[in-house]
């Protein structure tokens, strides 16, 4: 029999995050305690915030329901490791829909696992290898996780910076904000020593340390810490514009691009296009627009257009098939170049 209010409020909120409903008498028997000290906990919860719906009958049950607002969760050993590992696993690349957001919510849970249950995180990701992962470099899951715990705290961050051309230096930073491409993580943040707003690659940060001092956050030109990314990647690296034209609903096309690329504009129901600047190679450009799945055109660049016939070609020899250099009359002859998927009209 469970007779500490506060343990047993705990051990009830377990079993109610068990997707299904629990009778009143299996509650009773699983607590020690009495139906009406069940009913009793089940009001106090509600108290608390969680909303339990009860249901009417012999032996009425419990079940917990979604709610207005997000309650604290109660987790298990098990579920905990689980959940700790799958976050690990998402943050060391940076992977599409795996954002900051994510990375606080690693932070956070690191932060209150027990010692013992932080060594079997490590232990298990140590252990295994993933099948797949993402186009940039893999990334320390603990260094996203004291940087996104300085962001959330509003507390200077100090690190080994390792620039482009593999000069070291220290930077004593006052963090903004962690932003994915899809490929990597960078970091917005205040350099103090510079006076003024920088860019980090997060694969190339080393020592990550809160300092423990607190900040007031400054005023990003930009407003928008990805806007601000941006234009910081496209004044440091030579960009080009490129014009794809797809054989798919726009909806379709963006939701198999990354954000950064930009917007497709539809043309009508059945076909979009885009127009925008990367400074990725040619060669990442035309396997990624590959990968969207549909019949495409490419316009421009010419290098693009280029890659593209010469990729299609590729392609076709190792399928078996024979391809002669050139353009098609449905790629658009020579000033355009195009891989053919499964149709989207």
């Amino acid at each position: 029999m469970t007779t500490d209010t506060p343990a047993r409020l705990l051990q009830l909120l377990s079993l109610l995050q068990t997707p299904r409903e629990w009778p009143g008498g299996e509650l009773s028997e699983r607590l020690g305690v009495s139906r009406r000290t069940v009913r009793r906990d089940i009001d106090r919860l509600r108290e608390l915030g969680y909303p339990v719906q009860a249901t009417k009958g012999s032996d009425g049950g419990y079940r917990l329901v979604a709610g207005k607002a997000m309650p604290p969760l109660v987790l298990d050993d098990e579920e905990a490791v689980a959940i700790a590992v799958g976050l690990r696993a998402g943050a060391g690349h940076a992977v599409e829909g795996v954002d900051e957001a994510s990375v606080r919510a690693l932070a956070k849970l690191e932060q209150v696992l027990p010692s013992r249950l932080r060594h079997r995180v490590s232990t298990l990701q140590a252990a295994t290898t993933p099948l797949t992962s993402g186009d940039g470099a893999s990334i320390a899951p603990e260094t996203l996780t004291v940087m996104a715990s300085c962001v959330a705290g509003r507390e200077r961050l100090r690190f080994a910076y390792r620039s482009g051309d593999g000069t070291p230096s220290r930077r004593l930073t006052e963090p903004y904000r962690l932003v994915s491409t899809g490929r990597r993580w960078y970091l917005v943040a205040y350099d103090l020593d510079r006076e003024d707003w920088r860019t980090f690659r997060v694969d190339r940060v080393a020592e990550p340390y809160a300092t423990g001092a607190r900040f007031t956050p400054r005023e990003l030109p930009t407003g928008s810490a990805a806007e601000f990314l941006r234009q910081s990647m496209f004044r440091r690296q030579e960009t080009y514009a490129f014009d794809v034209t797809f054989a798919a609903p726009a909806e379709f096309v963006a939701a198999r691009l990354p954000a950064w690329l930009g917007a497709p504009e539809p043309i009508d129901e059945h076909s979009c296009r885009l127009r925008s600047s990367a400074g990725d190679s040619v060669e990442w450009l035309a396997v990624r627009i590959a990968m969207v799945d549909c019949e495409f055109v490419v316009r421009e660049p010419a290098e693009l257009v280029g890659y593209v016939r010469d990729l299609g070609a590729r392609l076709t020899r190792a399928g078996g098939g024979s391809a002669e250099s050139g353009g098609s009359a449905e790629s658009g002859g020579s000033g355009e170049g195009g891989l053919t998927g499964p149709s989207r009209t």
